[in-house]
C-alpha cells in the first residue's frame, strides 16, 4: 500500500531551500574528547578544513587551542565519556584567563 500523505507539507519550504538549524552561537565549537584523539568542528566559513583531529599529547592540545583562537571561537562544548577532557580543559581555561575575554564552557 502506497502512502501519499505527508509527502508534501503545506506551508513548509521545500527541502534545500532553508537550513534545518539556524546558528544560535556562531562563535562556538564542539569537541569530541576521546582517549587517543579529539575531533573538533568549527563553522565551515572559519577554516578551509573545518573538522580536524588532534592527538591527546600536550603539543597537539596546544595546537588545538591555537587553531580555535585562529578560528575566533569563544564558546566550547566538550563531550567525553571519561576523563579525557581534563587536560584540554586546563589548557583552554589557562588561555582564556590570560585574555580579556573568557571562554564559555559546557561539558
Amino acid at each position: 500500500m502506497k502512502h501519499t500523505r505527508g509527502c508534501e507539507r503545506r506551508g513548509k519550504p521545500a527541502r534545500g531551500s532553508l537550513s534545518l538549524f539556524e546558528p544560535i552561537q556562531p562563535d562556538a565549537a564542539g569537541i569530541d574528547c576521546g582517549r587517543n584523539s579529539h575531533f573538533v568542528p568549527v563553522p565551515p566559513e572559519r577554516d578551509p578544513q573545518p573538522v580536524r583531529e588532534f592527538r591527546t599529547f600536550t603539543a597537539q592540545l596546544e595546537r588545538l587551542a591555537d587553531w580555535l583562537a585562529h578560528c575566533r571561537i569563544k564558546t566550547v562544548a566538550m563531550e567525553s565519556t571519561g576523563v579525557y577532557w581534563i587536560p584540554l580543559y586546563g589548557i583552554l581555561e589557562q588561555r582564556a584567563s590570560s585574555r580579556s575575554s573568557r571562554l564559555s564552557w559546557a561539558r
